[in-house]
Formats: structure tokens, sequence, C-alpha cells
């Protein structure tokens, strides 16, 4: 690893460091939420579609990117079709290392810097996110470029914080940093790997990060991809926040090539859920499956579009495209 890796690491280290649980500190919930795509595959009237994901978090009037889509400037782009000034966002989130996710942070940085220097300037990272990862023969170059990303993101002033378990970042506003892996999902394409004590492992993507919201009517979960699996994703979930319901699912959650076997079982486990707000990984054909196995229906089981919304106490806004007609 070269020097100036092993440095980085090791400042993001300190800065790092995972949250209490919920269930000891006093209860608080979450009062509005709005979640807003900003990158994902299928687009309405405006924006641009892509394989990646973005999506507005607002919570209580608190702002947080999450994600920052597959492209350098489609999440900048569809922001400004979409009327959406992202230049009061000062906290990102990336999920993990995948471009699909962290493509526009520099882009989007540098231009909302113009019109205020502290816009994007607190990031988010699960631990694990530096970690070279490798090909079979683990030789050759690694394959992880989000190393060089967070230096370039360094040098415009921007901090980095490493979470190695769950931090509340706002009131009853939580990233699970990485989570443990009670069920044995692999909600990840197969092909890279990690040197664990020098001998080479599958990468599990062990860094996938979730941001869970406490709310009266259940807990709210916003993922990339959902590489931990959202069965193992909900479960810590319950346990940061003490709540066993589980009210939304928003996001990716890596589903598209998986059997039916799988999405039953992912069912029978997010039983009694209200909402799934599927993007980007989820896959068409999977959340439709999910939706008649969770018992919803076409106005809370939803394709995500871009500029499709989903709010506490009114549900998902599909837009044209994925919305209901009936």
């Amino acid at each position: 690893m070269r020097r100036w890796m092993v440095l980085l690491v090791a400042a993001l280290t300190v800065l790092g460091g995972g949250g209490a649980r919920a269930a000891e500190s006093p209860a608080h919930t979450a009062q509005s939420v709005k979640v807003t795509t900003l990158s994902t595959m299928l687009t309405d009237y405006v924006g641009l579609g892509e394989w990646g994901y973005s999506a507005l978090i607002e919570i209580d009037g608190r702002r947080i990117l999450f994600d920052t889509g597959g492209n350098p400037d489609v999440v900048l782009k569809n922001a400004e079709a979409l009327k959406i000034d992202l230049s009061t966002v000062e906290d990102v989130v990336i999920s993990h290392f995948h471009d699909d996710h962290t493509s526009g942070l520099i882009t989007l940085r540098k231009a909302l810097m113009a019109k205020n220097p502290s816009a994007l300037s607190h990031l988010y990272v699960g631990e694990g996110i530096f970690e070279p990862r490798f090909s079979k023969d683990g030789k050759g170059e690694t394959e992880n470029g989000f190393p060089a990303l967070a230096r370039a993101y360094l040098d415009t002033g921007g901090r980095i914080q490493q979470l190695s378990g769950p931090a509340e970042i706002a009131t009853g506003v939580w990233l699970t940093g990485p989570v443990p892996r009670g069920h044995a999902e692999t909600n990840w394409n197969p092909g890279l790997f990690v040197k664990t004590g020098g001998q080479l492992s599958p990468d599990t993507l062990r860094e996938d990060t979730s941001l869970v919201i406490e709310t009266a009517q259940g807990v709210v979960i916003v993922t990339g991809c959902g590489h931990a699996g959202i069965m193992n994703i909900a479960d810590d979930a319950k346990a940061i926040t003490g709540d066993a319901r589980i009210h939304a699912v928003i996001g990716g959650i890596h589903l598209f090539g998986k059997p039916d076997a799988v999405l039953v079982e992912t069912a029978g486990r997010l039983k009694g859920l209200a909402y799934l707000f599927a993007a980007h990984c989820t896959g068409i054909e999977a959340t439709f499956r999910l939706r008649e196995l969770l018992g919803l229906n076409r106005k809370t089981a939803v394709v995500a579009a871009v500029g499709s919304s989903f709010t506490l106490g009114q549900g998902i806004e599909a837009g044209h495209i994925a919305g209901w007609a009936g």
C-alpha cells in the first residue's frame, strides 16, 4: 500500500468510531422525513437515468446526500433539472466503494463549493472501504478506486469520518457502519477478493453502510445496494433502534439476479413492511414479486424513478412513468 494511503487510513481511523445503540439513550424519533431519488436507471419527464444510485434525504430540516451516482455529472444535472438546490447539504454518505455510487462526489463538491464552501464537506464511510480489492490471482493493480477519490476529496478541504459501527448523526438518524451478517445473504457480484492474514478471501463489501431513521410509524431504511443483505440490514436496524417495525425500505437491495426462494425468504423477514421504494439493483421483477409476497400494491411498492420521492405520513410520489393510474 502506498505511503499516502497508509497515512490516510490511519488518520481516518482516529476520526471514525461507532455510536451507542439507541436502546442506551432516551427514545426519540424523526418527525419529518422525505427521500428524493436523484440517480437510478428509470427516469421520468426530466433527468437522466443511469446504472447508479443517489438520494437526497431530508429529516427535520437536516439534509443528507446518500451516494453520488454512477457518472460524474448525472446527479448534478438531475438536481438542476428538478430545481433542487444541493448547496445547503453539508453531509454526504458513501455506502460502499463501487463507482456507481461514488463517481459524482468530486464533481458535486467542486460545483457546490462555489455557492457554499461547506457543501458536501463532511463525508461518512464504513470501515473497510479503503481495503485493496484483488482479482482471483491476487496480482497486478488493485480494483478499489475509492482511496484516490478520497484523497481528491480531502484536497478540496472536506473531511471524512470512517465508522466501525452504528453512529447517530442527528436525532433519530443512524448510520449502520458495517452490518453484522447473521443471515447468509450474498447480495453482491462475485469476482473480487480482499487479503486477510495474507490470504485471499471473497470481497463481501464489509463496509456496506445504510441509513436508518427512527419514526413513530417504525423504522425507515435507506440503502445504496444493500450488499450486506436487506435481511441483515433490517435486523441491524431493529437492534440499533430497539423498534421491531420496519416501515419503509428505500433504495437498492441487489435482488435482481436472485431466485424466487430468496425473495420468499426476504419477504418473510420483512413481514409488516408498509412501503418498498425500490431503486437501482433491486430489479423490476424482484420488486413486483416482493410486492405480491408482502401484500403491497402499486401505491406502496414502486420502482423508483429520478425525481420520485417518499414522504413520511404521505407515502410514495412515484411520478408519471411508475405512478398509479387507477
